[in-house]
C-alpha cells in the first residue's frame, strides 16, 4: 500500500506559519515512506475564500520548498482538488446518509438553536445538541418543507454517555465522550458542505491513508469515525501534532506574534531556515543537531519522534537560527544575490519608485524616504508621536482599532485600507488627516514620508500590522483591563 497523506488550508487570508508546519510534517511522512503528498484546497466557505489567499499558499509553500504530488494547480488522478468544484460529489454523499437514515434534515430556526443551548445551560447540561433535541415532529416538519424554509443536513449521533475509542498513531487510545458530540451538520443551506464531510469524503475518494493534523481536530475524531462507520469505509490512520504555542504557551495566533509566512518573507528569513526552524516544532533529529536541510529531515524523519509537548514558537529563536545560514552557508556573492531577490528586486522596487519619485532632487534622497520599506520593525518610542494633538490614550486606542480592522480585510489592498482607515476616523469624530498622524510615525517612523495607504498597501498585512502593535507598545501598550474594555467597544463597531 502506497502511503497518501494530504494538507487541506483554507484560502481565507494570510498563509499561516501553522499550514507549512503541518505540511511539512505530511510531506516528510510521505516522502520517507515513498508515498504521495497532495495538497487540497478547503474553499467551502465562499464568503471568505479568495483566489488571492489560494495563490498565496501556493506561493509560500514553494517558497518554502515543499512540493506536492497532486493538487489545483498541477492536477493529478482525484481531479478536481478544490472543494467547491466537488460540490455535487458530497451532496450525493449527503443524499446517501439521509437514505440510509444516518442523517436528518433539521428546520430549526438560528433562533430556535440558540434557546436549546441556552436552555441546557441554564440546566447546568452539555451544550452538544442531539437528534432528539433538534427533530421536530412530522407534522412541523412537513409544513416547514412545504413552506420552503431552509434546512440543513445534520448527522445522527448517539444519545448515550459512552465513549468513543479513536486510536492515534502518537497518542495510542483516546476515549471521548459522546454526551458532547452534537449532530454535526453534514450540508449547509446554502448547499455547501461542512468540513466534516467533505473532509471524510475526500480523504477516502483520494485514498488518503494517513491523516496528519492538529491536535484542536481530536474533539471531531467521533464524529469522523461515525461517517467512515456509515459509508462503510476504512478509516485512515489518524495523528494529531501538538499545536504551535506562543513563549506564554497559548496558542500561536496573529494578535501576538506574526503568523503569516509572507511576515517572514518580507523580513528577510532564509526559507531554508524557516523550514529548519519548523521541523524542531516538536521533532528533534536522532543526532539531536538544530542546523538541518529539508533533505536531511525526510531520511532521518520518523513520526514517533514528535514530542507531544507543546512547542513554543520562538521568534528570536528563529532568528538565530536564520542568522547561521546568512553566515554559514551564503558567500558573499550569494548572500548579495538574496539580498536582491529578498528587497531589491525590479517587482518591490517597482511599486517604491511612484511614491518617491515626486518628492526627490537626487539619488541621495531616496534612501531616507524610502528606508522604511527596507526594514523589518522600525524603533519607536512614545517621544516620536509627543507632536500629534491627539490624547495619547485616543492614539493608542485608534491605533488598536485599526489593527483590528485590518486583520478583517479579505483581500489587502489600498482600498480597502482607506475604507477601513476612514470608518475608524468617524467612530473617533477626527478627519482623516489627524487620524493619519499616528498611523504614519508607525508604519514610517517619521511624519514626513510618502502616502501612508500606499505604504501600508506596499509593505503587506503582516508587517503593517506588526508595527502597528509596536507603536502601541512605544505609546505604553494596553494593559488587560483596558483590552477588555477596548474589545467590547470595537464589536459594536464591527
Amino acid at each position: 500500500m502506497s502511503i497518501r497523506t494530504r494538507i487541506a488550508p483554507s484560502p481565507t487570508g494570510d498563509p499561516h506559519v501553522g499550514t507549512a508546519y503541518i505540511a511539512l510534517f505530511n510531506l516528510c511522512f510521505a516522502r520517507q515512506h515513498g508515498g504521495q503528498f497532495i495538497l487540497r484546497i478547503e474553499d467551502t466557505d465562499q464568503t471568505r475564500s479568495t483566489s488571492e489567499s489560494e495563490q498565496m499558499i501556493f506561493d509560500s509553500l514553494r517558497w518554502l520548498g515543499l512540493s506536492w504530488d497532486e493538487g489545483p494547480d498541477i492536477g493529478g488522478p482525484h481531479w478536481p482538488y478544490r472543494q467547491s468544484e466537488r460540490q455535487h460529489i458530497y451532496q450525493e454523499h449527503a443524499q446517501y446518509l439521509l437514505d440510509q437514515g444516518y442523517a436528518f434534515k433539521c428546520y430549526r430556526t438560528p433562533e430556535e438553536l440558540d434557546a436549546l443551548r441556552e436552555s441546557r445551560r441554564e440546566q447546568g447540561l452539555h451544550t452538544a445538541l442531539k437528534p432528539s433535541d433538534l427533530k421536530l415532529d412530522a407534522q412541523e416538519t412537513a409544513r416547514r418543507e412545504a413552506a420552503g424554509m431552509p434546512y440543513v443536513v445534520r448527522m445522527y449521533v448517539p444519545e448515550d454517555t459512552g465513549v468513543c475509542v479513536v486510536e492515534d498513531l502518537l497518542r495510542g487510545r483516546i476515549e471521548l465522550d459522546w454526551s458532547m458530540v452534537d449532530a454535526q451538520i453534514l450540508l449547509k443551506s446554502d448547499g455547501m458542505p461542512t468540513y466534516h464531510l467533505a473532509n471524510v469524503v475526500d480523504d477516502h475518494l483520494m485514498q488518503i491513508t494517513h491523516v496528519l493534523r492538529g491536535e484542536e481536530w481530536i474533539n471531531s475524531a467521533p464524529k469522523h469515525k461515525l461517517l467512515y462507520e456509515y459509508f462503510g469505509w476504512d478509516m485512515p490512520v489518524l495523528c494529531h501534532l501538538p499545536l504551535l504555542r506562543n513563549p506564554d504557551k497559548s496558542k500561536l495566533s496573529k494578535r501576538k506574534n506574526p503568523t503569516s509566512i509572507n511576515y517572514y518573507r518580507r523580513m528577510g528569513y532564509l526559507p531554508q531556515a524557516v523550514v529548519n526552524y519548523l521541523g524542531r516544532m516538536g521533532w528533534s533529529m536522532p543526532d539531536e543537531r538544530e542546523k538541518f536541510s529539508l533533505e536531511e529531515m525526510i531520511q532521518a524523519f520518523d513520526i514517533q519522534r514528535v514530542s507531544l509537548g507543546g512547542p513554543v514558537f520562538d521568534v528570536e529563536k528563529l532568528s538565530w537560527l536564520n542568522g547561521l545560514y546568512l553566515r554559514e552557508d551564503l558567500s558573499d556573492h550569494q548572500l548579495m544575490q538574496a539580498l536582491i531577490e529578498w528587497a531589491f528586486n525590479p517587482e518591490y522596487v517597482g511599486k517604491i519608485l511612484p511614491q518617491v519619485k515626486p518628492r526627490i532632487e537626487k539619488l541621495a534622497d531616496i534612501a531616507p524616504l524610502a528606508g522604511f520599506f527596507f526594514s523589518g520593525r522600525l524603533s519607536l518610542s512614545a517621544q516620536d508621536f509627543a507632536h500629534i494633538k491627539l490624547e495619547t490614550e485616543t492614539q493608542v486606542q485608534f491605533l488598536q482599532f485599526l489593527q483590528w480592522k485590518l486583520e478583517q480585510i479579505p483581500t489587502w489592498h489600498k482600498e480597502a485600507i482607506y475604507q477601513a482607515v476612514h470608518q475608524l476616523a468617524e467612530h473617533f469624530g477626527l478627519k482623516m488627516k489627524l487620524a493619519l498622524q499616528p498611523v504614519f510615525i508607525a508604519i514610517a517612523g517619521t511624519a514626513s514620508s510618502t502616502s501612508v495607504l500606499d505604504s501600508m498597501a506596499i509593505l503587506g498585512s503582516d508587517l503593517t500590522r506588526m508595527r502597528l502593535r509596536d507603536a502601541i507598545e512605544a505609546l505604553g501598550g494596553v494593559s488587560k483591563k483596558q483590552m477588555k474594555k477596548l474589545e467590547k467597544e470595537f464589536q459594536t463597531l464591527s
